[in-house]
């Protein structure tokens, strides 16, 4: 299959605001042995590319300074010994930079097949968020069917993903969000408990419905303040697994609690790993997962969709915080 010589993508000159984003032309990537190239129909924006673009988060060593860490699309090219994949099939991908562009190149073996029924733009929404979920609310949180799982943010596209896999995997789902309309949506989703996090004490209510016992597992993508009262909502030997900073990563925290409920409080970060780690991931989702999106007992929930072009408006929505969902660039029809 041909391709052109040059691609639309998407960088940022400086650090800022989503006017620091520009469309520019690079040319198309070509796969080295082990990997695939992707022409990219979607891809989604996540919150790691709005603090690269705020300079805050640069891309791993050897990694392009093209913005997104998730595409889906059509696979073009072959490297030497990429064999999971043929020309023509949909995959769906996590990439360490590359994202925003109409051409990618994948390790084959961070990539899955995209389920029939399916969108592109449905798919450009679940592998940074469905690998984040799976390795930090399954693989170090350990939760088991019969367990109660707090997780914050829980309208966000790692939220609602949280929320359905939870769910789908037996778990009683207790989320926090910021307004009645969000709180409503994770309902919908399954959620069993929704907590406006604006009206309501989180730790109160967790008190109050597990009879002062406290949750078992808590995924925190908010931190500052939070942590000390996670400490206080979560069970005796209860799990705490951070997956970001939002208020912040320092606060005052009494640890005592941490010793008298022997808690475990641990943290990981997706994009720095190594494709052999990522590729752990991807086969425990291609075993679990997969099966669930294609009988449609797992979707992405899709906020809203904007051409390459739009990345700053995309980015605008994102920094509004008003999404329910993931906002999905679109390169391709």
């Amino acid at each position: 299959m041909t391709h052109p010589a040059t691609m639309r993508a998407v960088i940022t000159d400086g650090g800022g605001g989503p006017e620091v984003l520009k469309l520019v032309e690079r040319p198309v990537p070509q796969p080295d042995p082990g990997e695939i190239l992707v022409r990219v129909h979607a891809g989604g924006i996540n919150r790691p590319d709005v603090f690269q673009r705020l300079g805050n988060y640069p891309p791993p060593p050897g990694a392009s300074d093209i913005l997104g860490l998730e595409i889906a699309g059509e696979v073009v090219a072959c490297g030497e010994g990429a064999t999971d994949f043929a020309v023509g099939d949909r995959v769906m991908a996590l990439v360490a930079s590359g994202g925003y562009a109409e051409y990618a190149v994948v390790a084959q073996d961070n990539a899955l097949p995209v389920p029939e029924g399916l969108s592109m733009v449905e798919a450009g929404a679940i592998p940074e968020t469905y690998f984040t979920v799976w390795t930090n609310m399954f693989d170090r949180g350990g939760l088991r069917a019969g367990e109660t799982v707090l997780i914050h943010g829980g309208s966000s596209g790692i939220g609602t993903t949280a929320i359905q896999l939870g769910k789908a995997f037996g778990a009683t789902v207790f989320v926090t969000a910021g307004s009645p309309e969000k709180c409503e949506a994770c309902l919908k989703l399954g959620a069993d408990r929704a907590i406006n996090y604006r009206e309501e004490d989180f730790v109160a209510v967790v008190k109050e419905a597990t009879g002062g016992k406290g949750v078992p597992l808590i995924i925190d993508m908010v931190g500052g303040d939070y942590i000390g009262r996670n400490y206080d909502a979560a069970a005796t030997e209860g799990r705490i697994v951070q997956i970001a900073f939002l208020k912040g990563g320092k606060a005052e925290v009494d640890f005592r609690r941490l010793m008298v409920k022997r808690l475990h409080h641990t943290g990981s970060t997706l994009r720095p790993r190594s494709v052999a780690q990522k590729a752990e991931i991807a086969h425990s989702l291609r075993d679990k997962v997969v099966p669930l999106l294609a009988e449609g007992r797992c979707k992405p929930i899709i906020d809203s969709t904007f051409p390459l072009e739009d990345v700053a408006k995309a980015h605008a929505r994102m920094d509004s915080s008003a999404h329910i969902g993931k906002i999905v660039l679109t390169m391709a029809d």
